[in-house]
């Protein structure tokens, strides 16, 4: 059964072509990704499908009786409303056939036409699994860390909002569900959660997500929006980047016969008088059509993230016995560590448990309650925050770059001019003189990569770098990472970067303390489920043996 057809969909904005002439159904079922570099429309396309914004033309259909629920990348809630109003207001429909029902249920007089309508209101009570409505709203809202349904729901941080829109979205349990980056702004284990509740379910969807290990797990189809133009592949995110490569093999292979095959008709163009025969006509239209099909080689752009890495000394960084509280909150208790060469740690820990707290007193932001933070002298740090790129109303790319410096240093030597950086960084010229404010949020980020790496840092922090980053400029920070040879310090909810990245990881487990644990993430989630199942083992035997008492 289809739940949604598309057929002819465009946009383009008057600076920027995005899509043409899609056409594509959503079937039951189906577990779709939506993979695009940054700036080619995947958001513009998700709004546009869920009826946030209009397209140039095209159609879009979804199946009469069947209910759609949309998570935006980042959700905005109206003004003065609370947590509690704003879940009121967007389940309206719910809670009105639950009151409906309950009212009926309370008058009931056992009357044919009665018995009609509440035999009607219970059907619908199935079809909108309105039985259950409370008891899951409840449990997506403890899932998701909303404990206060008394905030002002527009005043809390981004994390907040999403995580608060995503529980909104699948407790209402939509036919077809659209997630514009699911997983920004969730810690760790909410993400595993998510990633297992989603596979496991019976569910239609539709998402855009940076995160390849959920991408993989979850998604059985793949939507790849390239150069204007999607392509369909079935299967998960391993098997698209098999048949990914093989078109682009087959596509450079036709465009490689296409050069051959000019060179020969480009002497007969050369020769021929002004065609005109009908058939030498259709010979030089043949001939446009090979010429456009040689140019027309697919390549993904390039991203270059090589920066000269400042000197660093012996003496790096040595905390004593740090301890940081807010509020009695204890986030580090008594922490020490020495940061030697070459150090590359991972931070794990849930949402509030002082993760963005530990690095602002690496970066000396903050100052610790107690203890000392030795920095040596040589240390240079390059510290990517969660709050992203802080610009002017009206800033230019170039002009905002050039605030920062006019000739960058690369690793082998060679100086460039601003202009010729952000070419490095995927912003070609006619691109440079654009406000910042009209670019894609993954454009932004890499701008803000850009700022971060122009300092040419030895002690990289980077706070949650992965999230609105296109799969492209993933692919090429992790090239760079892999080979720096600085310190760096990651917090990622991203797994499959984290595990490609560090040795070892700072756990942290609440209450001030903080784990070193020496290997990667995936490594220590296999360790930690293992502890949990043995120690489940031992507790059934413990119960098995146990004598019963006498009475």
């Amino acid at each position: 059964m289809i739940y949604l057809s598309v057929e002819k969909l465009s946009k383009n904005f008057p600076e920027q072509p995005l899509f043409s002439e899609l056409t594509f159904g959503i079937y039951k079922g189906e577990k779709i990704g939506l993979i695009a570099n940054n700036g080619s429309g995947k958001s513009t396309l998700i709004r546009i499908l869920a009826g946030l914004e209009e397209p140039d033309r095209g159609k879009i259909h979804l199946t009469e009786g069947l209910t759609l629920g949309v998570l935006e990348q980042e959700p905005e809630f109206p003004e003065g409303l609370t947590v509690s109003q704003v879940i009121e207001e967007a389940h309206t429909g719910i809670r009105s056939l639950i009151a409906e029902y309950n009212e009926l249920l309370h008058q009931h007089d056992n009357s044919i036409e009665s018995n009609q309508r509440l035999a009607a209101l219970s059907a619908q009570m199935e079809v909108h699994n309105a039985w259950d409505y409370d008891r899951d709203l409840k449990s997506f809202l403890t899932r998701f860390e909303i404990n206060d349904l008394d905030q002002i729901a527009a005043s809390l941080s981004g994390g907040q909002r999403k995580r608060i829109a995503l529980a909104i979205t699948l407790s209402a349990h939509p036919d077809l569900i659209i997630l514009d980056e699911p997983t920004n702004h969730l810690d760790i284990e909410m993400i595993e959660w998510l990633e297992n509740y989603l596979d496991s379910s019976s569910i239609t969807l539709l998402m855009v997500t940076h995160d390849r290990y959920f991408l993989d797990k979850v998604c059985n189809q793949i939507l790849e929006l390239h150069n204007g133009k999607l392509y369909r592949h079935q299967g998960n995110y391993a098997y698209f980047l098999e048949k990914k490569a093989e078109r682009e093999l087959i596509f450079d292979r036709e465009v490689d016969k296409a050069k051959s095959l000019l060179k020969g008709e480009l002497e007969w163009m050369r020769r021929t008088p002004q065609a005109r025969t009908t058939k030498a006509k259709a010979r030089i239209d043949a001939f446009y059509n090979l010429e456009e099909k040689a140019s027309n080689r697919q390549t993904d752009p390039n991203l270059n993230l090589s920066v000269k890495m400042n000197r660093i000394g012996g003496k790096i960084m040595e905390l004593k016995s740090v301890s940081k509280s807010f509020d009695g909150n204890v986030l580090l208790k008594n922490f020490t560590y020495t940061f030697r060469k070459g150090d590359r740690v991972g931070i794990v820990g849930p949402n509030g448990s002082g993760k963005t707290t530990f690095l602002n007193l690496l970066t000396d932001q903050l100052n610790p309650d107690s203890g000392k933070i030795n920095r040596g002298e040589t240390v240079v740090f390059g510290y990517y925050t969660q709050s992203g790129i802080q610009y002017k109303e009206e800033e230019r790319i170039i002009d905002f770059i050039k605030g920062f410096a006019e000739y960058i240093t690369l690793s082998n030597g060679v100086k460039l001019s601003a202009s010729q950086f952000l070419q490095h960084f995927m912003f070609p010229p006619e691109m440079q003189y654009k406000p910042i404010s009209k670019l894609s949020g993954g454009e932004k980020r890499r701008l803000y990569l850009m700022t971060v790496l122009i300092r040419n840092p030895n002690f990289l922090i980077l706070d949650e770098p992965t999230n609105d980053l296109d799969l492209l400029t993933l692919n090429k920070l992790e090239e760079f990472l892999e080979s720096y040879a600085g310190c760096l310090v990651l917090v990622s909810h991203d797994r499959y970067f984290m595990d490609k990245l560090v040795d070892h990881l700072f756990i942290f487990e609440g209450n001030g303390s903080i784990k070193d644990y020496n290997s990667t993430y995936t490594e220590y989630r296999l360790t930690q489920k293992l502890a949990s199942e043995t120690g489940n083992s031992n507790n059934e035997e413990e119960k098995r043996t146990k004598k019963p008492s006498n009475r």
